[in-house]
Formats: structure tokens, C-alpha cells, sequence
């Protein structure tokens, strides 16, 4: 870990959770994919995303199955499992997206019905920037995000922080493993409606 004592309660972050080789066979295999621009109610975003396992629609308001987890993330879920200190089928969800230069993510909290959160960069770096509420404004806090590296959102992080990702000049990928909190796996195990 990069520091001992988290810069926020919850967060750890690793370098070089994976070797060059891995990255660009990773960029490759993302290059592949057929990525769709992210949308928000209604607004579509500047990066292209695709989910696996599970994935929330912003213009629907529903979570929902996606396609399974393809084998080429399954080395890499094994490592950001391990980072992470869980087992590795607890990483049901990977959202994969393509940040083009000049973007970034708003400030937000990921779903609840997702839990802990595992991102990892590839290519480019970008600030990962985190902002609490509190009476007098907010307290704040970034950690630089270097090519290969991971991040762990869990607990007080998760939970009652929010974070983005400024805006950046490079091409930059990432990788973002999901648990499922309790409220998704209800989700997850309900019968269809309608």
C-alpha cells in the first residue's frame, strides 16, 4: 500500500498492481470490445462504457444481469481480488470504460447496490478526487491514479464520501470491480416483474 494510514478511512491504493504485458494486453482486449457512450438520464456522457455481471441504467433506474464476466478479466479480477483481501466470484460485476482526453466523472457515490469498489487504470493516469459534506463546506481530499495502479473504496469512503475523476489530457482505460451489497443481492435473487 502506498500509504499506511488512509488518506480517507476505507481507501487503499496499490502501484503496479500488474506488469506492462498485462496492461496492454488488457487495452487490447477492451480496443476489441464494442464500448457504448455512458448515459444519464438522458445525457450522454464523454466516455464509452460496457458492463458485465450486473449493471445499473441510469435512463431506466434499474439494475439488471449484463453478459458474464469474459475469461480475459479473469486474471485480472483475481488480482484486484487479492488486492482487496476478498475472494475473487465475490467481483460479480466489471464495468470497463474508455476515457477519451478531456474526460473525467462528476462527482458521485457508485449504487448501492453495489459495495466495495476496485478500479484499475490503465494507459493514462487521472486525479481521483474525494469531497464530504460538512456544516462548514466540505472537506476534500485527491489521490494521483497511475497507469497499472488499483484503488479500494470500502467503508467510511464508500459510504459517505463522494468521488470523481477530473478531467485529463490523455487516453485512459479502467477497470472497475463491484461486490454486491445486500440491497443487490436481493436485487440479484428477486423474480422478474412484469
Amino acid at each position: 500500500m502506498l500509504f499506511e494510514v488512509p488518506l480517507v478511512p476505507g481507501l487503499a491504493y496499490r502501484e503496479e498492481l500488474i506488469g506492462p504485458d498485462e496492461e496492454t494486453r488488457l487495452i487490447a482486449a477492451i480496443d476489441a470490445l464494442r464500448l457504448s457512450p455512458f448515459k444519464f438520464q438522458g445525457w450522454e456522457g464523454k466516455r464509452l462504457t460496457r458492463s458485465f455481471g450486473w449493471r445499473y441504467d441510469f435512463d431506466q433506474r434499474s439494475f439488471a444481469p449484463a453478459e458474464p464476466l469474459p475469461d480475459w478479466l479473469m486474471p485480472l479480477r483475481e488480482a484486484a481480488a487479492a488486492f482487496a483481501g476478498i475472494a475473487a466470484n465475490e467481483l460479480g460485476t466489471a464495468l470497463v470504460t474508455r476515457y477519451d482526453p478531456g474526460a473525467g466523472i462528476g462527482w458521485h457515490r457508485d449504487r448501492p447496490q453495489f459495495d466495495e469498489v476496485i478500479g484499475i487504470s490503465l494507459a493514462g493516469g487521472a486525479i481521483l478526487r474525494f469531497r464530504q459534506r460538512t456544516t462548514s463546506g466540505f472537506r476534500r481530499a485527491s489521490i494521483e491514479l497511475a497507469p497499472r495502479s488499483a484503488y479500494l473504496l470500502s467503508g467510511e469512503v464508500r459510504e459517505r464520501w463522494e468521488h470523481g475523476i477530473a478531467a485529463h489530457d490523455a487516453l485512459r482505460y479502467s477497470i472497475t470491480f463491484c461486490t454486491l451489497s445486500d440491497r443487490g443481492k436481493a436485487s440479484a435473487s428477486a423474480p422478474p416483474t412484469g
